[in-house]
């Protein structure tokens, strides 16, 4: 299996900055008010759990996180927000996929394909791009951050191969691991009942391949992930862009 997407990593660090801005926040209390339309709950609501962890993540205030639950659940008046996923061909013909959550499906879609133009990509047809990624659990763990006996990077493999992963790679210090997305809660549930800390677990598209490309198509790449995740309405953004 490929690795998880380069952009994840540049985005995760591009986040704290963000945060402190409140952009990251605006995109966080989306995420979480479209996963509370399926129940207020997070104990029942698996994606609302994901959501509100990941928030807590990037230090979002809990009184932002409840006002976001109320605003999905219908306790809230706001305007109806949907998810989007779009496909692309960036620089190098890299392939991305685009998910986003909107208030205007057509504003954003062309914004998106305003700046794919930009910066070397093209919008592509639903279905061409998405066989190349597959859609998997991603829980991560930083060994610096394990008490003194967990943090051997054998000890670790044992540890997340014994909590059911399917899959894992090391990337830049950090523990990968790959699973199926319905056991995301039951594995981290598994690792942190073992004194594990677990840095974040999400639902991500994977590249089952990744592609390599000249260093200035990289570059380019790079140039138009940041465009993208400067919209309002991009959540996410994955490619298979090899690092």
């Amino acid at each position: 299996m490929s690795g998880h997407s380069h952009w994840h990593k540049v985005r995760y660090k591009k986040g704290v900055a963000d945060a402190q801005k409140g952009k990251i926040f605006s995109k966080m209390a989306r995420l979480i008010a479209v996963a509370a339309r399926e129940g207020s709950d997070p104990e029942k609501n698996s994606k609302l759990r994901l959501a509100i962890e990941k928030a807590k993540a990037l230090n979002m205030p809990n009184e932002n996180i409840e006002r976001a639950i109320k605003r999905g659940s219908g306790e809230i008046e706001g305007r109806e927000l949907q998810e989007v996923l779009f496909e692309a061909y960036g620089p190098g013909n890299t392939a991305i996929i685009i998910e986003g959550i909107t208030d205007n499906r057509n504003r954003t879609l062309n914004e998106i394909k305003h700046i794919l133009s930009d910066h070397g990509g093209k919008l592509a047809g639903e279905g061409s791009v998405r066989w190349l990624f597959e859609q998997k659990g991603v829980i991560t763990i930083d060994p610096k951050k394990q008490s003194p006996g967990l943090q051997k990077k054998e000890e670790l493999e044992l540890k997340v191969i014994d909590a059911g992963a399917d899959d894992f790679r090391w990337e830049e210090g950090v523990l990968e691991i790959y699973i199926e997305p319905k056991k995301i809660q039951e594995v981290k549930s598994v690792l942190t009942d073992q004194g594990i800390k677990v840095e974040s677990a999400s639902l991500d598209w994977v590249a089952k391949e990744e592609i390599s490309v000249s260093e200035k198509e990289k570059e380019s790449a790079e140039k138009l992930f940041l465009a993208l995740d400067e919209n309002d309405d991009i959540q996410e953004i994955y490619s298979n862009l090899q690092t």
